[in-house]
């Protein structure tokens, strides 16, 4: 059935989705593609300040200010992973504002970064995605200072996010330990339904998990940077699960292993991806780095999608000792994460390589 192209949300415009070639973090590039471009870059000179800037692919950079103070610098912007203005808004800028709390900080203000088809789409509809946005810098306590505005083809929302952190609590994607347990803060599953949204497959549960779930924040993220035994963090966005956990490993030095089993998931989510309900950002992803990942002989094939899927505004991953696991699912829970799990842990590389390896 083909999809109506006027929007249900508001009467008159077009479909957001309708209007775009990739949604939320499946716009990514994918990761072979990203290598490739930034292997031609050329390298600049780092100051002694920059704590943390592109050479680990971390989350955001970290610039010290002072013997108290670290400055946390990132962007994000995607076009409609949704229709509803609103909507994508609040998804939008949760999703910017979660890299500073996976580098462990407070966020402190952020700058808007607007490209709308005037021509298509209506001023009412532009403000609703720009009120949506400012509605999850209330949340996050902060104020949208400025930003730049520009007439784009696609619709484009996002925000720069600067946050703050004591340099010795900063948390890297790359100082996990061989004996780190894995602590995983949202279930999987956005790219899969964003993709059953997009074949008007979607309940209007569904609908409501996806939204729950993408815009809720990741405020977890500067209690754990205050533990000693949490060696690494991460949030787990367009490259999906399996994608930023590789990651983790080529910074350790070491192999992950992850039990599927154990893996929290969206309600439905692995009925809809074996209907074949998955995004083509997933297949991007798993073409770029599937040869690094060792399926066990007890994964389903669904599983591929599901460790691939890309996620948007998704959950942190955290690394951390065995003694601290305790520690680090209270912090989740106390910030109402009620699926947080453990998910798997650090070994040592084998003779293959960093690899992840999936039970």
């Amino acid at each position: 059935m083909t999809k109506p192209l006027v929007n249900p949300t508001v009467p008159g415009q077009p479909r957001l989705t309708s209007l775009s070639h990739g949604g939320g973090c499946g716009c990514k590039i994918a990761p072979g593609v990203l290598s490739e471009i930034l292997k031609g870059t050329s390298a600049m000179p780092i100051p002694k300040e920059l704590l943390v800037g592109i050479e680990t692919a971390d989350d955001a950079a970290v610039y010290q200010l002072n013997d108290e103070q670290a400055l946390i610098a990132t962007t994000d912007f995607f076009m409609p992973i949704v229709d509803d203005p609103y909507h994508f808004g609040r998804i939008a800028a949760a999703n910017a504002i979660s890299d500073v709390y996976a580098m462990g900080g407070t966020p402190i203000m952020a700058l808007a970064l607007v490209g709308m088809p005037i021509n298509v789409l209506s001023t009412e509809t532009i403000g609703k995605i720009l009120d949506g946005g400012q509605s999850i810098c209330r949340e996050a306590g902060i104020p949208i200072a400025g930003g730049h505005t520009i007439d784009s083809v696609e619709p484009i929302y996002g925000l720069v996010a600067l946050g703050l952190i004591h340099p010795k609590n900063v948390k890297k994607n790359a100082d996990a330990k061989v004996g780190d347990r894995l602590i995983l803060g949202k279930p999987l599953g956005v790219g899969v339904l964003s993709a059953a949204l997009k074949k008007d497959a979607l309940s209007a549960e569904g609908y409501e998990q996806m939204i729950a779930n993408t815009t809720k924040l990741n405020t977890p993220g500067p209690d754990l940077s205050k533990l000693d035994g949490v060696h690494a963090l991460t949030d787990i966005t367009g490259f999906g699960l399996a994608g930023h956990a590789l990651e983790m490993a080529r910074g350790a030095k070491a192999a992950i292993r992850i039990d599927m089993a154990r893996v929290p998931l969206l309600p439905g989510v692995r009925e809809l991806a074996a209907q074949g309900m998955v995004t083509g950002a997933s297949g991007r992803n798993w073409a770029a780095y599937g040869a690094e990942v060792h399926l066990g002989s007890g994964v389903q094939p669904v599983d591929q999608a599901l460790l691939s899927d890309p996620q948007t505004s998704g959950g942190l991953l955290v690394a951390c000792s065995a003694e601290t696991v305790d520690d680090v699912l209270a912090i989740f829970q106390r910030h109402g994460f009620a699926t947080a799990a453990e998910v798997g842990e650090i070994v040592a590389a084998d003779t293959d390589g960093i690899r992840l390896q999936v039970a």
